[in-house]
């Protein structure tokens, strides 16, 4: 995803979710914070609908992607997420 009014790159942040799962909302909390702080969007995907998703993350819920790329699972780790999108 592109800044248009910089021509810098905004990375996508993605949190994958499922119901149920008593870790999500902590995961949201800390990504809503930084999202605020730094004004990065972010969105949350739920794996209950996607076979594929539940059968690569079943365990590792929740599952933060940055650009595609897994992150972080189980606990986000707030000063680490500030470290990767500092970059």
């Amino acid at each position: 995803m592109k800044d248009a009014s910089s021509g810098a790159g905004v990375p996508e942040l993605l949190l994958l979710t499922r119901p149920g799962c008593h870790l999500c909302q902590g995961a949201r909390e800390v990504l809503d914070r930084v999202s605020a702080d730094l004004g990065v969007p972010w969105q949350e995907r739920s794996i209950a609908d996607d076979p594929e998703l539940q059968e690569r993350f079943a365990e590792e819920i929740p599952v933060l992607m940055i650009d595609g790329v897994q992150r972080d699972f189980w606990q986000i780790d707030e000063a680490r997420l500030r470290r990767l999108l500092a970059k």
